[in-house]
C-alpha cells in the first residue's frame, strides 16, 4: 500500500506515476512508428525538456547539464575528459560511506590515470565519515574531491560550504553526488559553486531506471575532452568531413553518439510533476513523518544511525536492527503487511515521501513493535 511506502532512496512513487508513464510510452510508440520524418525532432525536443527540469532543479546555467545512463557512467566520463596528467602522482578524496559503485570505479581507474585513492575511514562503530575527518583528510596533493552530499546508508548531509572552501584553499577540483537528496532538499550548484554533479532520477525524483544527468561547470567545461566522443558531440552534428572533429564549445561535448532518450522520456511526466510541487511542503512532509519514524525508534530502543538533527540529515532515516532480527526476516514480514522498506546489512532504511501518510508510519510502528519486543 503506498501509504506505507518508505522506499524514496531507492524509487519515487507519486499520484498517478503508473498512469503518466504508460501516456508517455503510448506517445512515443505513436510517433517512433510514424510514416513521416518527425520523430527525432520530438523526441530530441523532450530530452531537451528533461535536461531543462534538472537545470531547475540544480539551478544550472543553460549548456551545462547531459544525460547519462547512470552516475558511474557520468563520472567516469568527467574523469576520462580530465587534462592529461592532471591527476597522475595526485590523490582522489573520497569517503568510505560514498555509493560503492563510485568506489569501484576509483579503485579501478587509479592505475590507469595515475592517483593514488584516499578513503576517508568511518571513526570505529560510526555509521558514517565525519566531516571534520574528511577535511583533516584533503591535502594539498589532493587532484579531486568527490563529495557524497547524502549518505546512502546513514542519510548524513555534510556541510558543503566548508568542503568547497576546502577545495579551493587546496587547488582540487570538487564534484558531488546528489543523487540521495535532489528534489527534496534544495541543491545550487552555484551555492557553493562546484566543479561537477551527479545524480540520477530514480528516487526523489520520482522517475526511471538510465536517467542519470551530469552537471559541469562552464569553467570547467573547455578544460574536458572526453574521450568517448561522436557525431553529437559537435557544434553541428551533421557535420560529415570526417578530417575535421571539433567538440561543441558546451556541455553537448560530453555526448557521443545517437543520444539514448528512452529514459528521459519515461522520466519526463515524473519531472513535469516534481516542478508543479510545493517544495517546501514536501520537505515540511518529509521532516513530520521522520520525526514521527524516530520518536517509535527511541521508545522501542533502536539505535538511530541518521543525524537526529534535520539539517544534517537527508530524506531518509536509518535504524540499527538488532543482530537476533535478520534484517531480511524483518522486511520480508513487513513487506507481508504491505509495508515497503529495505535494508543494508542490518540497517533498515526508511524514507517516507509524498505517498507515505502518518497512518502508514503508525502501520510501520505497529508491525515492528512486536518484533523488536
Amino acid at each position: 500500500m503506498s501509504e506505507a511506502y518508505f522506499l524514496y532512496h531507492s524509487i519515487g512513487q507519486y499520484p498517478g506515476k503508473a498512469r503518466d508513464l504508460a501516456g508517455a510510452m503510448a506517445e512515443f510508440a505513436m510517433v517512433w512508428s510514424a510514416g513521416d520524418d518527425g520523430q527525432w525532432g520530438h523526441v530530441l525536443g523532450l530530452r531537451g525538456r528533461f535536461i531543462d527540469r534538472w537545470r531547475g532543479i540544480l539551478n544550472a546555467g543553460p549548456g551545462t547539464v547531459t544525460t547519462f545512463e547512470n552516475v558511474t557512467a557520468g563520472f567516469h566520463a568527467l574523469l576520462t575528459a580530465l587534462p592529461p596528467g592532471h591527476l597522475r602522482g595526485r590523490k582522489v578524496l573520497v569517503g568510505a560511506d560514498c555509493f560503492p559503485s563510485n568506489h569501484f570505479l576509483l579503485n579501478g581507474m587509479a592505475e590507469a590515470l595515475g592517483f593514488t585513492l584516499k578513503t576517508v575511514p568511518l571513526r570505529q562503530g560510526a555509521a558514517y565519515v565525519e566531516d571534520e575527518d574528511f577535511l583533516d583528510a584533503w591535502t594539498p596533493d589532493v587532484g579531486l574531491a568527490l563529495l557524497t552530499w547524502v549518505s546512502s546508508t546513514s542519510s548524513h548531509r555534510i556541510a558543503l560550504g566548508p568542503m568547497v572552501a576546502r577545495a579551493r584553499q587546496m587547488g582540487s577540483l570538487v564534484g558531488v553526488d546528489v543523487t540521495q537528496a535532489a528534489g527534496l532538499i534544495p541543491f545550487d550548484v552555484h551555492a557553493p559553486e562546484v566543479d561537477f554533479a551527479v545524480t540520477t532520477s530514480l528516487k526523489w525524483m520520482c522517475g526511471t531506471p538510465g536517467a542519470g544527468v551530469l552537471y559541469v561547470s562552464p569553467r570547467l567545461i573547455p578544460h574536458c575532452h572526453p574521450q568517448l566522443r561522436g557525431w553529437f558531440s559537435q557544434t553541428n552534428p551533421f557535420n560529415w568531413d570526417i578530417t575535421r572533429f571539433d567538440y561543441a564549445p558546451d556541455i553537448r561535448r560530453f555526448d557521443n553518439g545517437t543520444p539514448a532518450v528512452m529514459a528521459a522520456l519515461a522520466s519526463l511526466p515524473a519531472m513535469d510533476w516534481h516542478a508543479g510541487q510545493d517544495k517546501a511542503a514536501l520537505l515540511a512532509h518529509n521532516r513530520a513523518l521522520s520525526a514521527q519514524v524516530i520518536d517509535a525508534a527511541d521508545a522501542l530502543n533502536l539505535p538511530l544511525l541518521s543525524p537526529r538533527d534535520p539539517a544534517k540529515r537527508g530524506g531518509s532515516v536509518m535504524l540499527r536492527l538488532p543482530e537476533r532480527l535478520p534484517a531480511g526476516g524483518v522486511v520480508a514480514a513487513l513487506r507481508a503487511q504491505g509495508i515497503s522498506t529495505d535494508a543494508r546489512g542490518q540497517t533498515l532504511r526508511l524514507s517516507p515521501g509524498v505517498m507515505t501518510t502518518a497512518a502508514g508510519v503508525e502501520r510501520l510502528i505497529a508491525a515492528l513493535t512486536p518484533m523488536v519486543r
